[in-house]
């Protein structure tokens, strides 16, 4: 299993150190943390999921996300986690690379009391390949306009944890063509102004 550092009686403060700078708020949109916000750093390639994104994935996923065991792969603000967790997820392991990013997101998930949370500080691709725990729903929304999004699929489709039934949302920007796995099923597809969204199924029988 990766290093994990779990969230425990997170502190309340509204810190002054140099990596506290805030310059945004997402809202909680669901679940026991609805109307909730939170904030988040300005950092390259760090855009919250909108509302309307957020609203529709968690419709699409309000028959498995109770009692689910999810990864928010690309973290960042901790958006999708957090709701997920708001809205009844067991547990989420947030993995995030940018360093201010991660202690905003340490300091987000103190202030939920989210003792069911799980940040680590790293690659998203050494994650893959270090990680040895199974997930029921992954979120993956990768930084734009850098050729992520199809390399973390090509990992993550060899990935020995990856598990039949598994769930996988994608968000990337509009006209991005991907290619996914046969086994992978698609089970929605949306556009939302200058994004795309998907949501898939891993296939037992792949």
């Amino acid at each position: 299993m990766a290093n994990r550092n779990k969230i425990v009686e997170q502190s309340k403060k509204k810190s002054s150190s140099p990596h506290a700078k805030k310059v945004g708020q997402f809202r909680v949109i669901g679940g026991k943390w609805k109307g909730r916000k939170l904030r988040f750093i300005e950092v390259e390639g760090l855009r919250p999921s909108l509302d309307r994104i957020r609203e529709t994935l968690f419709n699409w996923l309000q028959n498995d996300i109770h009692g689910a065991n999810c990864l928010d792969l690309f973290a960042g603000s901790g958006a999708i986690g957090i709701e997920a967790l708001s809205r009844g997820a067991t547990n989420v392991q947030f993995v995030e690379l940018n360093l201010k990013a991660f202690h905003q997101l340490e300091e987000n998930l103190g202030l939920v009391n989210a003792d069911n949370a799980y940040v680590m500080h790293g690659d998203a691709f050494d994650f893959i390949e270090n990680n040895d725990q199974e997930f029921d729903i992954i979120f993956l929304d990768p930084p734009f306009h850098k050729g992520i999004a199809q390399r973390v699929i090509e990992q993550l489709a060899t990935a020995h944890w990856l598990k039949p039934e598994t769930m996988i949302y994608i968000e990337v920007e509009q006209g991005l063509e991907l290619s996914v796995p046969e086994s992978w099923i698609e089970l929605k597809d949306k556009k939302a102004g200058q994004l795309q969204y998907k949501l898939f199924e891993v296939n037992a029988a792949g």
